[in-house]
């Protein structure tokens, strides 16, 4: 088995990426890169790859989950006598 593959590169300016849940890990199309203040690795071992889409499907389930949740909740009941 060989070692993973890391490759440095700039994302460049103006480029959308999406950061996944508040790490230095962006997805950019279908590739990972570690993002970090001197510069990008581009991900490309498999494994680890794969642990990341894993990991993002797991996220957007459970955000999907919180969404369907807040949407089902009944607008709150306003109470009689009480302004603001």
């Amino acid at each position: 088995m060989s070692a993973p593959t890391l490759k440095v590169l700039s994302l460049g300016a103006g480029i959308q990426s999406t950061h996944l849940a508040q790490s230095p890990v962006v997805r950019r199309g279908d590739q990972w890169w570690l993002v970090t203040g001197s510069g990008s690795i581009l991900a490309t071992d498999p494994t680890f790859t794969g642990e990341l889409d894993r990991f993002a499907a797991a996220m957007a389930a459970a955000d999907q989950a919180i969404t369907d949740l807040r949407s089902q909740q009944d607008p709150p009941t306003p109470h009689p006598g009480r302004q603001r």
